[in-house]
């Protein structure tokens, strides 16, 4: 299968669906690799940001996007479903639909790429995730991410994007990379929200070892391996985005720490922080595999409004002592 890969060379046409920072830091990088890119976007193509390295084309034609040899994905997490939806007639049987967005449906309780199934072959679903900010890639500082999907195609989807700044990894855990892509980001709410209140280094330092442990349970329940979650897109991606400011998830718990309201920090024009939706999917779906996940928990508690910021360290302090 690698070699069978390595000699089919990349996708050469790129369609990237989704214009904000992420979709179009990646238009970037795959230009930067030599491919021919479109961008899509619901606004008309003028209105689509600023001006675009050579190479990427920029289209509201759905049709126009779909007509590429590999597609990207780069839409907010509840939005993955209603995107596909509307693509769903142009999407090409043998392309294949790499989903760029960290979350878990609300609703069903899905990983993204479990959405993605319901639209597009098995053999053709793939994610990208890691540790990578938007900025840093447009800047083409040095990024390293990991692509999932059946080899052959993560494979060619590498050679596909990898250029000198940008570096994907192949993997064929398409559960494991999903996964902590999605948890990571309650994670740094959670430990956003410690570092809001003021409760010092080795505070952080036990939460973010103990939300990792979590996703390593969560992950030997749903299959995905250990080594994958050890690397870029489990520990790698949760600790970018549970320490750094940059973060939108760690921001927005930081500020929720700080006594900044939830409502106040959804409003019109405030980033997404795709962390606080999923919150209580990663909770339900936990419950649905008899998985404890009680930093998870009590971020989404928070979240809700069911348990007070006070309330919060005590409760996760008063857990049964036990081996770690």
């Amino acid at each position: 299968m690698a070699e069978h890969a390595a000699t089919q060379g990349p996708y050469n046409h790129v369609g990237v669906i989704g214009a904000g920072a992420w979709g179009t830091a990646l238009a970037i990088a795959a230009a930067r690799a030599g491919r021919r890119v479109t961008l899509w976007s619901r606004n008309a193509p003028a209105a689509v940001g600023a001006a675009l390295p050579h190479g990427i084309s920029r289209t509201n034609d759905s049709a126009a996007a779909a007509n590429a040899d590999a597609l990207l994905l780069v839409v907010p997490a509840q939005r993955v479903r209603g995107v596909l939806a509307a693509f769903g007639p142009h999407l090409a049987s043998q392309a294949p639909v790499v989903v760029c967005a960290k979350g878990i449906e609300r609703d069903s309780g899905k990983l993204t790429t479990e959405v993605l199934a319901e639209f597009v072959i098995p053999d053709r679903i793939a994610v990208l995730s890691g540790p990578s900010f938007a900025r840093d890639v447009t800047a083409g500082l040095p990024t390293a991410v990991t692509i999932a999907g059946e080899l052959a195609v993560a494979q060619q989807l590498q050679l596909t994007l990898g250029h000198d700044s940008f570096r994907p990894y192949a993997s064929d855990d398409v559960t494991g990379v999903a996964l902590g892509g999605a948890a990571k980001n309650v994670y740094a709410i959670a430990c956003g929200i410690l570092v809001g209140m003021g409760l010092g280094e080795s505070a952080r330092a036990a939460l973010l070892s103990r939300s990792f442990a979590e996703l390593r349970r969560f992950g030997d329940a749903l299959g995905a391996r250990g080594e994958t979650l050890m690397g870029l897109s489990g520990l790698g991606d949760l600790v970018l985005t549970a320490t750094s400011p940059t973060s939108r998830n760690f921001s927005f718990g930081l500020a929720l720490g700080r006594g900044v309201s939830r409502a106040e920090l959804e409003r019109d024009g405030r980033p997404l922080a795709e962390g606080a939706a999923t919150a209580p999917a990663l909770v339900a779906r936990g419950r649905r595999h008899n998985v404890e996940l009680p930093v998870a928990e009590t971020t989404a508690a928070i979240l809700d409004g069911s348990l007070a910021l006070g309330a919060a360290v005590p409760l996760l302090m008063s857990r049964p002592l036990k081996a770690e």
